[in-house]
């Protein structure tokens, strides 16, 4: 009979350059190999914790969570690879081995930790320790190391024999042995595992290399000396181990009784004022704030909606979440900076009434429940776009109001792609790096993941050759694999209390910047708070084109102020006269404006999504047009469906849309609907969408619907994978496209002249406004203030 085992010592891809499997692929290989468990203990990090405990919670694996450390002195050459684990048994354990992963990291460079045997004079409660010396160590230095672990430790303590067959496992086993027995530390088994599979091992060679700067060749005692660090068959342990140790693995595991689900984020108390609960201020501010925005009464139609709105986020608890990010806003405002926010929550009545948002809720027709449901119970989302020149202003606020202690940006996990793989695994084989890099230039985007037998030959490879093909071979098994962490554009995590308990927090390569390990998606899985606060250069020239024309109007004018559905202004979209204006004024969207002749404001919320790779890969951008042009009949493959393709003329365009099919037509549930979009927008990392094939194609077809239709509408959630669009962020840049527009056919000499001062974020051509400025009466001169509307200043190069 194969005996139980539990993995203690587990390193993922997420030791960046260390570990050569993704967490998904230890977790589904430990089920396969019928483990009772597995320990995810990346070096000095959680980074990868929670891919890994989304994935064992589908496969009912038990998962421990834990880190490991290097604490070795690193003049000891004997000593260089013993590690310490630390594995959390309880919430509070893992807030501790979170807390000490905070402080290891901050007092390092950024992507580096210093662990020092201070930080454990008094252990680390409600955490267990195993010690891993290296394989060699002399018996002295593990009895003492054995000692100090014992020390601190106590009963919590292990010493790990890490059988490896690097020769003589047998004395190796009897050295632990006899230090086990002098310092009362028991014996348990662990594999210091690297990979998955054996295959691996060439992979995990060429990381190393790639970690250390140097080739394969030159790596030398670098490389592990045999493929002996992937997750091994029940047999294959039972034939190394005494079985003894193999059973202490399951008493290790037995003390462990922490998951991830217990992560409980608490919103921020400052939000409220005294006197109040978080549901009565939001209440209280909405109503002041819809006594503002409507003062001759609000509307029946919106006054349902925000009752809606307003029920479902008390129900939910929500409310502190909508007042974290109207208390930015409104310091924002406070201060005259220009912000708009955007995301599936951003767009509702609610956040129009609290100045989240200016897009009114009677000029559209979204779904608030479409991200804030009952059935997901998630935090809903909210992105709020500031102007770029003034963002850092909001980002100290947060920093001032909450402290460093409790606010972090989120991380972003930088992965390798084709040509940062091609490169890393060219130079660690000791291809000559003037021959990789005019390779790297010919592999263009839309190679994607292949690389091209052309390609090779383009660059004087020869494709068949043996190198070239490992060399291929390799960059292919990299790609998306992590790379470093960098730090969020603006994801801000915000907590109650301490944030290092919630999460590892670490340095970012800015100086007073601190990021947590995990990325926004981590955090969405886990449902803790996050805000963004990003930065939008047209909101720069928008806030300097309303500062002009009050100037010239004497007295304010606001945002709010443009007129809605102002004829003309369409008229001059329609005739793609867009050159400066924000989002439309691309090429590719100048030359689908005459077609799509927008009339009404939904019509550029669907302008601003459907020129999007998304759509055109597939192949919705000319249904739509011929149908909107009554080429094409209007026609739904089932009435169920028109509900949430009506809007659209029956051609799905949104994100959101893509949800409601897969609903209505193939039977997922929201949740299902859920992991879809998820994947939809993580595709890259996740490895495509392939997995959710055969549920959509078999569940449309067993509704009665078409093998062909279905396989079309999979083709078009595939697009959708390479870049569609959310319905609610579409309706956000639209109104900003409204207003850029508004202020060039209205108030061309302030739209100009803010333009070519603000310098924003964007795909026009500097010398076209230069010449529309002209045609306008505004003198351009090489100079380098702003003196007023009609003199615009721009150095033209």
């Amino acid at each position: 009979m194969l005996p139980s085992y539990v993995e203690l010592h587990c390193l993922s891809n997420f030791s960046f350059l260390r570990g050569a499997s993704h967490p998904e692929e230890l977790v589904q290989r430990a089920v396969e190999l019928g483990y009772d468990g597995l320990a995810i203990t990346d070096e000095g990090s959680l980074a990868g914790v929670v891919r890994a405990h989304l994935q064992a919670r589908e496969s009912d694996l038990p998962l421990l969570v834990g880190a490991s450390f290097d604490v070795s002195d690193p003049s000891d050459e004997a000593d260089v690879d013993s590690r310490l684990v630390l594995i959390a048994r309880n919430r509070n354990g893992y807030g501790n081995l979170s807390e000490l992963i905070t402080r290891v990291r901050r007092r390092a460079d950024k992507g580096s930790y210093r662990l020092e045997r201070d930080d454990l004079d008094d252990g680390l409660a409600d955490c267990l320790a195993l010690w891993a010396p290296a394989y060699g160590t002399a018996r002295e230095r593990i009895v003492a190391d054995a000692w100090w672990l014992r020390e601190r430790f106590g009963e919590a303590g292990w010493l790990a024999a890490e059988l490896l067959a690097l020769g003589n496992d047998g004395a190796w086993l009897e050295r632990l042995t006899a230090v086990g027995r002098a310092s009362g530390l028991p014996l348990v088994a662990s594999g210091r595992v690297l990979y998955h599979r054996r295959a691996r091992k060439t992979l995990h060679d060429t990381m190393t290399a790639i970690r250390l700067r140097t080739t394969l060749a030159e790596a030398g005692r670098a490389l592990t000396p045999n493929a002996e660090q992937h997750l091994r068959s029940r047999l294959r342990l039972a034939q190394l181990y005494p079985a003894q140790l193999l059973e202490e693995t399951l008493e290790v595991a037995a003390c462990c009784s922490f998951s991830l689900d217990e992560l409980r984020y608490e919103y921020p108390d400052e939000i409220v004022p005294e006197g109040h609960t978080p549901a009565t201020w939001l209440r209280a501010i909405t109503e002041a704030g819809a006594a503002q925005r409507f003062p001759e009464g609000m509307p029946a139609t919106v006054r349902a909606l925000v009752e809606h709105e307003l029920a479902l986020i008390a129900e939910l608890r929500f409310e502190p979440y909508f007042l974290t990010v109207a208390d930015v806003v409104r310091f924002a405002r406070e201060q005259s900076i220009l912000c708009q926010g955007r995301g599936s929550a951003a767009n509702s009545a609610v956040c129009y009434c609290i100045g989240i948002t200016e897009v009114d809720p009677s000029r559209m027709n979204m779904l608030f429940e479409r991200f804030i449901s009952r059935e997901r119970n998630e935090p809903p989302d909210i992105d709020v776009d500031f102007e770029h020149q003034r963002r850092e202003e909001v980002m100290q606020y947060v920093y001032r109001k909450y402290g460093r202690h409790r606010a972090a940006l989120t991380a972003t996990v930088i992965c390798y792609r084709s040509r940062s793989a091609i490169r890393d695994v060219g130079k660690a084989l000791g291809i000559d790096p003037q021959r990789i890099e005019p390779f790297t230039r010919n592999h263009l985007w839309w190679d994607g993941r292949m690389v091209r037998s052309e390609r090779l030959r383009e660059a004087g490879f020869d494709p068949d050759a043996p190198v070239v093909r490992h060399w291929v071979g390799l960059s292919s098994l990299l790609l998306t694999f992590p790379r470093h962490l960098s730090q969020h554009t603006g994801g801000f995590v915000i907590a109650r209390d301490s944030l290092e308990r919630l999460v590892p927090v670490e340095n970012a390569a800015m100086p007073d910047r601190s990021v947590i390990q995990w990325d926004k998606d981590d955090l969405d899985a886990l449902g803790l708070l996050k805000i963004d606060l990003l930065a939008l250069g047209m909101l720069s020239a928008i806030r300097r084109a309303l500062d002009l024309v009050a100037w010239r109007r004497g007295q304010p004018f606001r945002l709010q102020d443009i007129p809605a559905e102002d004829p003309d202004t369409y008229e001059m979209i329609c005739r793609a006269d867009t050159v400066g204006v924000f989002q439309i004024e691309s090429r590719a969207q100048m030359s689908m404006l005459p077609r799509l002749q927008p009339r009404c404001f939904y019509d550029i919320v669907v302008e601003v999504a459907i020129v999007r790779p998304g759509p055109i890969q597939g192949g919705m951008v000319h249904p739509y047009l011929r149908r909107r042009q009554g080429l094409e009949a209007i026609e739904y493959p089932r009435d169920e469906l028109k509900p949430a393709l009506e809007r659209t003329l029956g051609v799905p365009i949104f994100q959101e849309q893509v949800m409601q099919i897969a609903i209505l037509a193939a039977g997922f549930s929201p949740g299902e609907a859920d992991r879809l979009r998820r994947s939809m927008a993580a595709w890259k990392r996740k490895g495509g969408l392939r997995h959710f094939y055969q549920k959509l194609i078999e569940g449309m077809l067993v509704r009665g619907y078409e093998r062909d239709f279905a396989e079309r509408i999979f083709k078009q959630i595939e697009g959708f994978a390479e870049y569609g669009f959310p319905e609610s962020h579409a309706a956000s840049f639209a109104l900003l496209v409204y207003v850029s527009c508004w202020l060039k056919r209205h108030e061309p000499a302030a739209f100009l002249a803010a333009m070519l001062n603000s310098q924003p974020m964007g795909f026009y051509a500097p010398a076209q406004l230069v010449r529309d400025a002209r045609e306008h009466g505004i003198e351009v001169r090489p100079v380098d203030v702003l003196a007023s509307a009609w003199d615009c200043t721009l150095e033209e190069t």
